[in-house]
């Protein structure tokens, strides 16, 4: 049920100017020491990954250093 909401010109009470407390979008992204390495991979797994980063609008790059990621934290958490 969705009400509409009703603006009046009252008095808001007492308010007060508060400093902009939040982070620069640097410190936003919270990065990680990375490594290059230079892996071999079918042509058929790169080819995948590269059809699906295009629908994504993403790197396919990327997409397969989440899945390595998320294989990595998955397995480290149950050792």
């Amino acid at each position: 049920m969705k009400s509409k909401i009703k603006y009046n010109e009252e008095p808001m009470g007492d308010l007060k100017v508060v400093k902009d407390f939040l982070p620069p979008p640097d410190k936003l992204v919270l990065k990680e020491d990375n490594v290059k390495v230079t892996i071999s991979l079918k042509k058929s797994s790169i080819t995948f990954f590269k059809e699906h980063a295009k629908a994504q609008n993403t790197s396919y790059q990327r997409m397969i250093r989440e899945v390595v990621d998320w294989y990595a934290s998955h397995y480290k958490k149950s050792a």
